[in-house]
């Protein structure tokens, strides 16, 4: 069985879908290894834990192999001493547009003042409703990958 994940990841301008998200959740993640051929990542979601592993981006960046567990809350405890320093902290807040759902993160600590949204699609291809918040498409760049940003965070970019 295949699993891959499709999706599309861009800037965000302001924080007006705020007023716009059904939802929204603490996140804290570490990653067991960010190798981009075979990231491995603990994550606590709100109450719930979880066990991820992806494997490398296509060339176009939006479609890799993603596989997910639910792992207990103290499994996710357990296993973050054994991660890489530097965890991500965020708020994710889902906010549907059309018949599209996106996942907009807000980062705290050495990534505050970066915001991502991704929407996840069912191909390539697919038309989806762009709101007026989303800003520049960041899909193909590296950088801004969850496993990135813990080793180099946004606070440390030359912007």
């Amino acid at each position: 069985m295949v699993l891959k994940e499709i999706e599309r990841k861009f800037l965000v301008k302001n924080t007006d879908f705020i007023a716009q998200a059904h939802r929204s959740t603490p996140i804290v993640q570490a990653f067991l290894n960010t190798d981009p051929s075979r990231t491995v990542r603990v994550r606590l979601k709100g109450e719930k834990g979880y066990l991820t592993v992806k494997g490398k981006s296509e060339e176009n960046g939006a479609s890799r192999f993603e596989w997910e567990k639910e792992i207990t809350p103290s499994d996710v405890h357990a296993l973050l001493p054994l991660c890489e320093p530097s965890p991500i902290e965020k708020t994710r807040y889902e906010v549907w547009v059309g018949d599209s759902l996106y996942e907009v993160d807000i980062f705290h600590g050495e990534n505050e003042g970066l915001i991502i949204a991704e929407i996840e699609l069912t191909n390539v291809a697919q038309a989806f409703e762009k709101p007026d918040w989303l800003g520049t498409e960041v899909t193909s760049e590296p950088r801004y990958y969850n496993s990135a940003l813990s080793q180099h965070p946004y606070k440390h970019w030359n912007k």
